[in-house]
């Protein structure tokens, strides 16, 4: 014989653990989806969920027979209650710096000897392919490029065209993939 929520409710409130465990199996489809429409940034899908499991235990706690209310739906509006109080807890403009920051590493890599050694070794190569590959032109629209000034900036420090600031850069682009 199956036990109605009624009954299961007096059994749960009187310390059955069999008849609590067979309340939270039944009403843990609702408890999930309430889950799932109260998600938000620092409350996600697992919180929730345990937010209205604690919801379901008040409500074993405070229901009264005597009310003529089905325990169902009393304990689907405590479940519902408390995931709406867990969502407005989270969203609170006091939680928003830990909720929308970014976090920062616990531990900065630090290079070692070998990688700082690689690293220069890199560097002085890709020196020696720009003396090598490029021209003058090419390496002095490159530098002035990589120094952050636009190519109508490097037109008139050089005294030539925009256009063919452009053309050199691209042609040292493409000299500088191609002689990898």
């Amino acid at each position: 014989m199956q036990l109605t929520d009624k009954s299961l409710c007096a059994h749960a409130q009187a310390g059955d653990e069999a008849a609590l465990a067979a309340l939270i199996t039944r009403m843990m489809p609702i408890i999930r989806k309430g889950a799932t429409a109260c998600r938000a940034p620092g409350l996600d899908f697992d919180d929730a969920v345990q937010e209205g499991l604690i919801g379901l235990f008040n409500a074993v706690r405070g229901y009264d027979a005597a009310q003529n209310v089905r325990f169902s739906a009393y304990a689907a509006a405590c479940i519902l209650h408390a995931q709406r109080d867990a969502r407005r807890r989270a969203l609170r403009k006091k939680h928003a710096p830990l909720n929308f920051s970014v976090p920062l590493p616990d531990e900065v890599p630090q290079a070692g000897p070998e990688e700082l050694a690689i690293a220069g070794e890199e560097c002085a190569a890709v020196w020696q392919r720009m003396r090598t590959a490029l021209s003058v032109l090419e390496r002095r629209v490159l530098l002035a490029r990589l120094d952050g000034q636009t190519p109508a900036q490097t037109a008139r420090a050089l005294g030539c065209s925009e256009k063919t600031v452009h053309n050199a850069l691209a042609r040292a682009r493409r000299k500088l993939r191609g002689a990898r």
